[in-house]
């Protein structure tokens, strides 16, 4: 079955393009004249980049390597909040984890954070576990973590590129010295 569209006779084809387009104008999203919000910058913290695990009472040799990971990037994306002193940003953090001689079972925890800074000051820092299951035919794996989301404030003196979003692996002390 076939519809169609009969177009009254006072009604010049000629006429209709523009009218179209000026009623879908009004649906095209924010107004034209405002900028898009300054992002925060996204960084990785070069200490915590990388995790290496021993298995406890072990030695340092690669027999005793439980887990070693890497952050292979982050990536993100802000957007204004839900007023005009908020900015919605949104963070993803690529890591690879690569299962050591030392693991016993095919499933591990790394655990990352987000830190929120403003210069040297760190205004907020938040852990995030993440839990990663080894397939039998693999020992390195690769994923990208769900959208990390954080709602700053802002203003006209402070906008979202006054800050800037780390990422790293949040290691142990022992961790930290190798």
């Amino acid at each position: 079955m076939f519809f169609r569209f009969a177009m009254p006779s006072f009604v010049k084809p000629a006429l209709l393009v523009p009218l179209l387009l000026a009623s879908v104008a009004g649906c095209s999203g924010p107004d034209k004249n405002t900028f898009a919000p300054t992002c925060p910058r996204a960084a990785i913290l070069g200490d915590a980049a990388d995790l290496t695990r021993y298995r406890d009472g072990g030695g340092r040799d690669l027999t005793d390597l439980v887990l070693s990971g890497r952050i292979m990037g982050v990536s993100g994306q802000c957007k204004p909040g839900d007023t005009a002193s908020q900015l919605s940003t949104s963070l993803q953090v690529t890591i690879q984890l690569t299962r050591g001689p030392a693991m016993t079972q095919r499933d591990a925890v790394a655990t990352l954070f987000v830190a929120v800074s403003d210069g040297d000051q760190i205004l907020d820092k938040k852990l995030f576990p993440v839990r990663v299951q080894f397939q039998p035919n693999a020992d390195t794996t690769r994923l990208t973590t769900d959208a990390i989301t954080m709602t700053l404030p802002i203003s006209p003196n402070k906008p979202g590129a006054s800050y800037a979003l780390t990422a790293g692996f949040q290691l142990t002390p022992e961790e930290l010295e190798l």
